[in-house]
């Protein structure tokens, strides 16, 4: 338990560092530098995007590596990626210079993401949905204090300096991956290719129904955290006394209820169950929905602690219910898959808002959201209880 405890929070320490100087380097420098380059509005969208896109295609594939040639050996890699590429920013010219060099630096996240997430997973099965929910902290608590941190950054600096900091910054995070302790990693049989490993974790990855659930439950949950981001503060300012405050207020205290409630979800979701809690925590985010458009004034910010609490109870249940159903050989590839799924979320979830906003205005898109929720729900809690009685 105590050399359990003690790689958590090694790889927490490693996840807060590199996804700090990370979110830094992206919000709020990576749309102001597009920019000062003379970007145009779709450029711009496209530059900020394209780390995501990397993440939904390669995380899958350094997964499954991950899977063959242990954890800490591509925690490095990703780590070498963090530190150097921030400081080819200072060559860059070009929107369209900018935008490759983004893509080479989503590279890191992509690694990063599904190998730390399977180093977590393998710590062991007891509590591991609780694990996982205090292992999701670091990603949380970066979101909400790196923008802050590259906004006070930019008060002294020029932009490329600030991004060249972060590179600095991300050498910190090699001691604790150094630290870490690699068990075997669960290496293929003798005459074993890479390529047969690479069919098998694919066929694998398809063939396990947790994976597709517990990636279609958060693309679901990202697609309408993601839209509301977008689009909220444009909703708050169209409502009568709406301020700037209050959509700000909203974020933060979403993110704060997260980070605050997140052990809570998953201490719950070990004790009674991976399904019940991310039912539960949908129901909630659709409840948060529903109360969006008529909440008037300061009182929105209830549904800003619905939408919290809700990711704090779906978010580390459906990773540990992904843990749980499938093979450990092939966890690594698996989580590359889930990662997929969700950026899918982050990606679709502004762009299908917006659409919809073409036609609708945000009172109904909200709601609509929120019914297609709770029917999922109803639905999926019906298929549960069916199987359980057969």
């Amino acid at each position: 338990m105590a050399d359990t405890r003690r790689n958590l929070a090694h790889i927490f320490a490693a996840d807060l560092i590199l996804r700090w100087v990370y979110q830094m380097a992206k919000t709020p420098l990576l749309p102001l530098f597009a920019a000062v380059l003379g970007a145009s509005e779709m450029m711009t969208g496209l530059i900020v995007a394209v780390s995501t896109f990397t993440g939904m295609i390669l995380k899958p594939l350094f997964g499954m590596l991950s899977d063959r040639w242990g954890r800490r050996i591509w925690l490095l890699v990703a780590l070498c990626l963090f530190t150097t590429v921030p400081f080819l920013y200072q060559l860059v010219s070009t929107p369209q210079e900018l935008f490759w060099l983004r893509l080479v630096h989503g590279f890191a996240t992509a690694i990063l993401g599904p190998v730390s997430l399977a180093y977590v997973a393998n710590l062991g099965d007891q509590d591991r949905a609780t694990r996982l929910a205090v292992f999701g902290m670091a990603r949380a608590i970066a979101g909400l204090g790196a923008p802050l941190c590259a906004g006070l950054a930019l008060v002294y600096l020029d932009i490329q300096s600030v991004l060249t900091l972060t590179g600095f910054l991300s050498l910190v995070a090699a001691i604790p991956i150094v630290l870490l302790d690699e068990k075997p990693a669960n290496r293929p049989a003798a005459g074993y290719s890479l390529s047969r490993q690479a069919l098998s974790a694919l066929i694998n990855s398809i063939g396990t129904a947790a994976i597709w659930l517990a990636g279609f439950l958060e693309l679901i949950a990202n697609l309408v955290t993601y839209a509301i981001r977008a689009f909220l503060p444009l909703f708050i300012l169209s409502q009568e006394n709406g301020t700037i405050l209050q959509a700000g207020l909203f974020f933060s205290l979403q993110e704060a209820a997260h980070i605050v409630l997140r052990p809570i979800g998953g201490r719950l979701a070990d004790r009674w169950g991976f399904g019940l809690i991310i039912w539960s925590g949908l129901l909630i985010m659709a409840a948060g929905l529903a109360l969006l458009p008529v909440l008037p004034g300061f009182a929105v910010l209830v549904a800003a602690l619905l939408t919290g609490a809700a990711q704090a109870l779906i978010f580390p249940a459906s990773v540990a219910l992904l843990v749980e159903g499938t093979k450990p050989r092939h966890r690594g590839a698996g989580m590359g898959f889930y990662g997929a799924l969700r950026n899918t979320g982050k990606v679709v979830g502004p762009v299908l808002a917006g659409l919809l906003l073409t036609r609708f205005d945000f009172a109904s898109v909200f709601i609509t959201s929120s019914l297609i929720i709770a029917t999922a729900v109803l639905i999926g809690g019906a298929i549960t209880m069916a199987r359980r009685r057969s």
